[in-house]
C-alpha cells in the first residue's frame, strides 16, 4: 500500500467523518487490545482505511503496523456506525461520524509487539483482556463487553450514539 494514500477522514462544517476498520484477535479467551499513556481507555487494533485500499487490506496492514505480524482475515463480524465527540486532537473539539467493520483474524500463535504510535505521536501498548472480564474494563467499542463472549454467526450492524467521551 502507497504511504502517500490519505486516510479516509475529512472535517465538515459539522464535525469529521472517519472511516476505520478494527480488528478481533482472539486467543486463550482473551482479546488483544491496544492502549496509551495519555487517554484512559483500550481500543481495537486497527486504524483508518485508505483511499483506494480495500477494507480487507486495510485491516491486514493495521494488524502489521500494530503488531508485527501478518494475521489473516477469517471474517466480516461487525459494521459499527459510531457518532461520538471529541475533546482535543487533531480536529479539536468536534463530533466524529465513524463507520468502523470489525474483523475477525485467524488464530495466530505468535507472539505480538507493539511498535506503534497513534496519529499524534503517543506511543501505544497491547494488552491480552480476559473476554470473562470485559464488563469492567473502560474499552471502545463498547460493545465488545457483550459481544465477545460469543459472536454472531452473519455480519451485525451496530449502531452507538455517544453524549461524552472521558
Amino acid at each position: 500500500m502507497d504511504k502517500e494514500k490519505h486516510d479516509i477522514t475529512f472535517p465538515t462544517k459539522d464535525g469529521v467523518f472517519n472511516m476505520r476498520v478494527g480488528a478481533i484477535i482472539l486467543r486463550d479467551d482473551k482479546v488483544l487490545m491496544v492502549r496509551n499513556n495519555r487517554d484512559s481507555y483500550y481500543y481495537s487494533v486497527g486504524g483508518r482505511v485508505k483511499l483506494q485500499e480495500t477494507l480487507e487490506e486495510a485491516i491486514i496492514r493495521e494488524c502489521f503496523e500494530e503488531t508485527k505480524v501478518h494475521f489473516e482475515v477469517d471474517r466480516l463480524v461487525y459494521i459499527h456506525e459510531n457518532f461520538f465527540p471529541v475533546q482535543s486532537g487533531t480536529y479539536g473539539e468536534t463530533q466524529f461520524h465513524e463507520i468502523a467493520f470489525f474483523y475477525l483474524m485467524k488464530s495466530n500463535e505468535v507472539e505480538v509487539e507493539c511498535e506503534s504510535y497513534t496519529s499524534d505521536g503517543i506511543e501505544e501498548r497491547l494488552e491480552w483482556l480476559p473476554i470473562s472480564n470485559l464488563q469492567d474494563a473502560f474499552l471502545f467499542p463498547e460493545f465488545f463487553k457483550s459481544e465477545l463472549a460469543c459472536l454472531p454467526a452473519e455480519i451485525k450492524h451496530i449502531v452507538t450514539v455517544e453524549e461524552k467521551r472521558t
